[in-house]
């Protein structure tokens, strides 16, 4: 989605007040529609935190709304110096604009729009990782957020999305990582692509599959692993399964048929982590 607003070369700042500024329905789109994300390259990012972030990790910035609050923080307003000095349009709205923008009643003092950033898989380097978390067609974005957060807080390497996965820019994952997103790496790829990558991949390939035939505590988890996760249905596909190393199950008791997604991907990748602290 494009607009007639861009952002010079400098920065600028700009004063919206009206809900029916293009730059306004553009930001819009980009939080209600895939699509939108999709074909401009760009997503939706709220908070301060996130904001920080975001500049700290470096991710290009096209937007940064600041409201009535965000202009009197001190940290606030150093976020939208340092996104004006890269190039970024400084918009300065109302609490009601902010509501619009991000559909909560309560809106934080600061919204970003940033460029989409994703990897090939010919960009991972083996002999420089550490662990990969694999997601096979993963639905939910609240899962996709929290396991992002997670694999950030154990010190894995990225994250790998196979197939038709859920938005990861999507405003309900980009939430749920808390800021996580700008310090993962994201790679996107079909299942055959993984298949044929996952052939020449030197270190152990775990699978949760209903098969498995070992607990997840008894795999030697050498670096580098890549752990993979099914879709929360479906768990993972046949091919998928059939080209793990070692598939596992993390056992239970009561009476819960299985573990959330983002639950599960978490008991593994602290696994994972307390046998490399042993190592």
């Amino acid at each position: 989605m494009s607009t007639d607003f861009k952002p010079q070369r400098q920065g600028s700042v700009k004063q919206i007040t009206s809900h029916s500024n293009p730059i306004v329905k553009e930001i819009k789109g980009l939080v209600a529609q895939r699509k939108h994300r999709r074909d401009s390259g760009l997503f939706v990012a709220e908070g301060l935190k996130l904001a920080t972030d975001a500049m700290e990790a470096g991710w290009g910035v096209r937007y940064l709304a600041i409201g009535p609050e965000g202009r009197e923080n001190k940290m606030a307003l150093e976020a939208a110096a340092k996104a004006k000095a890269r190039g970024a349009l400084i918009l300065e709205v109302n609490n009601a604009i902010l509501s619009g923008l991000t559909r909560r009643d309560n809106p934080q003092m600061v919204v970003g729009v940033y460029e989409q950033k994703t990897l090939p898989l010919r960009a991972i380097d083996p002999d420089q990782s550490k662990t990969w978390v694999c997601l096979d067609r993963v639905r939910d974005p609240g899962n996709l957020g929290t396991i992002i957060r997670t694999a950030d807080a154990v010190g894995a390497s990225g994250i790998i999305l196979i197939g038709e996965t859920t938005d990861p820019f999507a405003v309900e994952a980009v939430r749920a990582t808390m800021g996580s997103l700008f310090h993962m790496p994201l790679v996107r790829c079909s299942e055959q692509e993984f298949i044929s990558f996952r052939k020449s991949w030197p270190g152990p390939v775990v699978g949760t599959h209903l098969r498995g035939d070992k607990d997840y505590r008894d795999v030697d988890y050498k670096e580098p692993v890549l752990l993979m996760m099914g879709n929360e249905q479906a768990g993972l596909s046949d091919e998928l399964a059939d080209a793990c190393s070692d598939l596992v199950k993390i056992p239970q008791e009561g009476q819960a048929d299985s573990l959330n997604l983002a639950i599960a991907t978490a008991v593994m990748l602290f696994e994972v982590r307390r046998t490399h602290l042993k190592l």
